[in-house]
């Protein structure tokens, strides 16, 4: 059979069947509440609701966390520099909920020690408070120390609870360089803080999915699954491999698309201004040179024309990132070769001694930030918090439709508690259990001590072996328990072009974590595109193991190898060898 393709994409529609996720909604199209968007919000909620017993449903129109959420800066933090912008209550449940994920997400958040470099001492005093009080940030002004001195101070005042990260120091020009000698020589101090690093940010979110479809059969989720109306019916949703369409009736409708919200609203009949979200692009850098630099540190500073932006190693690799510019949700968010000479530039200027090129550059990614709009307000001084519109369904009396505006991953779990209360409300439900403190997927009894982690590893290694079980157990946390489940009666084949991961564990992942396509695999349920990894015959052999478990035939493996191809040309700058030589 050859492969079709989707009416709504260019992408190749797998073959055969219907995936078990649909025909059970299709089976039973009604639900207490449909929540469109599966971002890490839109799945937050559904956890939540979930857990509350709430008969829910999730519609994703790609792929879970394949989004604005799959284009952070793999960073849970306070966000030190909204407090220029006052955004006092932001910060506070911000820092709250980084030390929250610290404890109940420890497989996958871990205190990040950041450092800042200070070229001045008084720059910016008099320029904050006009900031402050306009949020239109003029000529731009670098930071100086007593600032940035100042700011970590009520950051640390934030921060208190129980120590789960230490408070900042200021070191000198002489201290600094002894400690990060490729610096650039003309700082005149450092400061340096603690936030917290997110690794695997796609990861955490499908455990957070996990968590929600494990409460019960109530709770039922969908990815390629596009909401393109809302009637009388209900949200009529299409599928987007097999074109076919359907009605999902709810008395609660949540949209949680992010940057897409307003247009998702238009897709549902309603006309909204709601965002205004920018773009921000990274770069990923095989560079050892620059790696040994960091010093193992995030280096998160301010840049010359006033954005922040940050060098930050991560899985052998150094990212580089971001910018904030304005975007048209209607077109792809793409990094461009001017924000690549512009992370060139910033990287020169912290670190003048070291070379970096595009040959050095392993993966791109680009995505937009669901901020409200702001008309003149310049995007760095867009709030970063959220807020919740609600309209009636004139179509289907007693029918609500909410809208989120705004959100950051750091406060997905706050956000998602507060969304799902007015949630309630609406629904009549009250709240019986809190999500505040309870462990997410593979953080659930998680080794965080050298003692725990080695009975955990020698408990496990006996089909695998320990330094496969250590693997495993960093990948997923102690939901590693599940794979080591499923392979250790059989011994493991490491992927030829990836040794890292096996045959097995790819097929465990296509078997359990809703994967549609190939690229869900290189992107998402893995580090491969990140970390440089993809070859032409790596995704041939990854397109042999998942489509024997998603039943693909030769046609389609073809086909989804082509389509990965080019998503990893077009979004992320891979051209693999054979793509180039066509």
């Amino acid at each position: 059979m050859s492969p079709t393709t989707s009416p709504t994409t260019n992408r190749p529609t797998p073959t055969p069947g219907t995936r078990a996720e649909i025909s059970a909604l299709r089976a039973r199209p009604a639900a207490e509440v449909v929540i469109i968007g599966g971002g890490i919000n839109g799945i937050a909620t559904f956890r939540d609701l979930a857990l509350q017993g709430v008969d829910v449903v999730l519609v994703e129109r790609d792929d879970f966390v394949s989004g604005a959420s799959a284009a952070s800066s793999h960073m849970i933090h306070g966000g030190i520099r909204y407090l220029e912008n006052g955004e006092f209550r932001l910060v506070q449940e911000s820092v709250q909920e980084r030390n929250g994920l610290l404890r109940i997400a420890p497989h996958y958040v871990k205190p990040l020690q950041t450092t800042v470099p200070i070229f001045s001492t008084f720059s910016g005093i008099l320029s904050a408070p006009l900031r402050f009080l306009t949020h239109r940030q003029g000529t731009p002004t670098e930071r100086g120390a007593a600032l940035i001195k100042a700011g970590l101070t009520i950051y640390d005042a934030f921060s208190r609870d129980g120590g789960s990260v230490p408070r900042h120091r200021f070191l000198g020009a002489k201290k600094s360089l002894g400690e990060l000698p490729a610096l650039n020589p003309g700082l005149k101090y450092t400061a340096t803080y603690y936030d917290a690093s997110m690794h695997d940010p796609e990861r955490l979110a499908l455990d957070v999915l996990h968590d929600g479809l494990a409460a019960g059969e109530h709770a039922r989720a969908a990815n390629q699954l596009e909401a393109v109306g809302l009637g009388a019916g209900g949200v009529r949703v299409r599928d987007r491999v097999t074109g076919e369409e359907f009605d999902l009736a709810a008395d609660v409708v949540v949209n949680t698309s992010g940057p897409w919200t307003d247009l998702t609203n238009e897709q549902l009949g309603r006309d909204t201004r709601f965002m205004g979200g920018t773009k921000g692009s990274h770069i990923v850098l095989d560079n050892d040179e620059l790696l040994a630099a960091t010093g193992g540190r995030e280096i998160f500073f301010e840049h010359e024309d006033g954005r922040i932006v940050l060098i930050y190693p991560l899985k052998g690799r150094v990212m580089v990132g971001t910018t904030d510019l304005e975007h048209d949700m209607r077109t792809p968010a793409v990094c461009t070769e001017e924000e690549v000479d512009y992370f060139f530039d910033l990287v020169a200027h912290v670190f003048p001694g070291i070379r970096v090129d595009r040959s050095q550059i392993v993966f791109r990614f680009s995505g937009v930030r669901p901020l409200p709009r702001h008309d003149d307000t310049q995007p760095g001084f867009v709030s970063r918090d959220y807020r919740i519109e609600r309209a009636e369904v004139a179509e289907r009396p007693g029918t609500v439709l909410l809208s989120l505006v705004g959100g950051k991953w750091t406060t997905f779990r706050a956000l998602a508690e507060h969304l799902s209360d007015e949630v309630l409300e609406l629904v009549g439900r009250d709240r019986v259990r809190s999500t505040k403190g309870l462990p997410i997927g593979g953080g659930a009894g998680y080794p965080v001590t050298d003692a725990a982690r080695l009975v955990w590893i020698v408990g496990h290694g006996d089909g695998v072996g320990r330094e496969r079980a250590e693997q495993l157990l960093e990948r997923y946390g102690t939901r590693a328990e599940a794979i080591i489940e499923g392979v250790e009666d059989a011994a493991e084949t490491p992927l030829a072009d990836a040794p890292g991961y096996s045959r097995e564990e790819i097929a465990w992942l296509a078997a359990n974590e809703r994967v549609v396509h190939l690229i869900d695999v290189v992107l998402r349920r893995t580090s491969l595109a990140f970390t440089g990894a993809v070859s032409g015959p790596l995704l041939d052999e990854l397109a042999d193991v998942v489509g024997g478990v998603l039943g693909w035939d030769a046609a389609t493996r073809a086909a989804e190898v082509r389509d990965a191809r080019t998503v990893l040309a077009e979004r992320h700058g891979v051209v693999l060898e054979e793509l180039a030589a066509r």
